[in-house]
């Protein structure tokens, strides 16, 4: 007798969260790109801030990792202030410079996702996982977000677990896995 156990995976119906950015690229120093670095690591998004990126990669002799690293930086300092278009030249930017940076690609695709573009979303942030970033979390959970939006509860549902696992002290993860309810039963 073959016997296959089946999951079934749903979810509440209510928004998932908004996505994580990926990391801020680091950047040591004291440079301009550095203070910029630092302002997108602590978190802000103030007119001065986004003025530091701006004459780092206006002024600074950059090499081609740090220009794209300040881009990046910039790019989601833009994202915290709803500055989609500003964020998105930015991370195409960065790309282009240095395809090879996954936090460029997962950042890009936390953008996407965020503006509910889900499948390029998606896209991106599969290509960061690829080339590997400094929190995968991030990439699982706002993976989880764009498979929800495209309507698959199940791989939703994984990757909000994978982000549980690779963090266990980060609530987001926590607090959305709360809104599914898994069924398992047996099939013959």
């Amino acid at each position: 007798m073959n016997v296959r156990l089946l999951l079934t995976v749903t979810a509440l119906l209510s928004a998932a969260a908004a996505p994580a950015w990926a990391g801020a690229i680091t950047i040591l120093g004291e440079s301009k790109a550095a203070r910029c670095s630092e302002a997108a690591l602590w978190g802000r998004a103030d007119e001065k801030s986004l003025a530091i990126c701006d004459t780092a990669l206006m002024e600074e002799p950059l090499d081609q990792l740090r220009r794209a690293s300040t881009f990046i930086n910039r790019g989601i300092i833009h994202m915290r202030r709803r500055e989609w278009e500003q964020a998105h030249r930015d991370f195409d930017e960065a790309l282009e410079r240095k395809p090879e940076m996954g936090e460029g690609w997962v950042n890009r695709g936390a953008l996407m996702i965020g503006t509910k573009r889900f499948a390029e979303g998606l896209a991106d942030t599969n290509k960061g996982l690829e080339l590997g970033i400094m929190e995968p979390e991030k990439a699982y959970f706002n993976r989880a977000i764009a498979y929800e939006g495209l309507g698959d509860t199940t791989a939703a549902y994984y990757d909000y677990s994978q982000a549980q696992a690779l963090n266990p002290d980060w609530d987001m993860p926590k607090k959305e896995l709360t809104r599914f309810t898994v069924t398992r039963r047996e099939t013959r």
